[in-house]
């Protein structure tokens, strides 16, 4: 049996055993996430721990679970530039999820444009609040990990092969990224954030994004706005498909078959450009939906730049609920997607994979609701 070399005078199995009134197997047993224990049981060995004040030795642990009690959180692209390989370094690791960065990396090259994007966007930081909250009080970290290129991605692949993680939480920004099918033909427990572009037997979370968008077309209808205009999300990721598909069918029946539109990449720079295209085609539109939050603020900043009050003038409604919306002046009328609880469905999936209780591949799909700020 593997000792607990703790220094003397700290808590022992036995001390919590003791306090609990069960045997040290039955404490070990708890403590190591064993499932057939009794439920009463186990609350009275996790108050005896509190009381004790016992820490579990975490690499005799180990031994024992063959569980590192680390999932990486990975954050995908699908760059594929060779050159970009050679300056970023491949995957750029964090022992914690308080931020990244790549000793190795130099200022300017592939991996930094693509790390200043993800931090730049509140969206990301909201899954790993939502991924932190859940796996914290359960005693297990989270490794970030970044995989913009194809050496990245393969980095991760054997990073998970090695053992280091038990599993991978992936969030894919790219519509072609490969790595989700990567990790699944590898055989390894992973989770995806929102529905893959192409057929791949993994499990995700996502969002009814069409009947998100419905709910932004029937606001702005309901407003009486009427020559309404979309910035959709790219069009090679299904949610800027979706997006444009359940508000554009929402607009449809209404009446108004006709639904002007541009391009965005859901950034607010994107936003602004294509607001601006909008407003040069379209001068006398009175209302707008963007297809995320950041896009939208893009879009207020152009409309006051062109004399156009908002919401008086043009209706402007976001999607994500970010902190990006209540920043905004004025606030935005935006599409919420529940990111925080997604993420902790998507931990949670993994978890009961990893210990054995669902190896079904599924998806939970979350219900978006309208949030009504100043802007619509």
């Amino acid at each position: 049996m593997t000792e607990d070399p703790r220094p003397a005078g700290s808590p022992t199995l036995e001390d919590v055993a003791r306090a609990a009134g069960v045997s040290r197997a039955t404490v070990s047993r708890v403590v190591n996430g064993v499932r057939n224990v009794d439920p009463v049981i186990q609350e009275s060995v996790r108050q005896a721990v509190a009381a004790t004040g016992y820490t579990p030795n975490r690499a005799a642990r180990s031994l024992v679970t063959r569980r590192t009690d680390a999932i990486a959180l990975v954050v995908s692209g699908a760059g594929d530039d060779p050159t970009a390989d050679d300056e970023t370094g491949g995957g750029h690791r964090a022992g914690s999820t308080g931020g990244a960065h790549d000793a190795d990396e130099p200022d300017g090259g592939a991996g930094s444009s693509f790390t200043a994007q993800v931090f730049a966007d509140p969206f990301f930081g909201r899954v790993v609040t939502g991924v932190v909250n859940y796996l914290r009080p359960r005693g297990i970290y989270p490794v970030l990990m970044f995989a913009e290129t194809s050496r990245a991605r393969d980095e991760v692949v054997a990073y998970l092969r090695q053992g280091s993680a038990d599993g991978a939480l992936v969030v894919s920004t790219h519509a072609d990224d490969p790595l989700p099918a990567l990790i699944t033909d590898a055989g390894l427990p992973a989770v995806l954030y929102a529905r893959p572009s192409r057929p791949t037997r993994i499990s995700y979370v996502d969002l009814a994004h069409q009947d998100g968008a419905r709910l932004a077309a029937e606001h702005l209808l309901a407003r009486g706005c009427r020559r309404i205009a979309t910035i959709t999300g790219p069009l090679d990721v299904p949610a800027g498909q979706d997006r444009l598909a359940g508000f554009r069918d929402t607009m449809a029946r209404a009446g108004q078959p006709y639904l002007p539109l541009a391009e965005g990449r859901f950034t607010q720079e994107s936003g602004e450009a294509a607001m601006a295209r909008l407003l040069a085609e379209h001068p006398d539109l009175d209302g707008v939906f963007a297809a995320n939050d950041l896009m939208a603020v893009g879009a207020c900043h152009v409309l006051r730049e062109h004399g156009r009050r908002v919401p008086e003038d043009v209706a402007v409604v976001g999607f994500d609920d970010s902190s990006a919306a209540v920043a905004c002046r004025p606030p935005l009328t935006t599409v919420r997607q529940p990111v925080e609880e997604m993420a902790a469905e998507m931990a949670r999936l993994l978890l009961d994979r990893l210990a054995g209780s669902d190896r079904a591949v599924t998806s939970v799909i979350f219900e978006p609701s309208l949030v009504v700020r100043g802007s619509a």
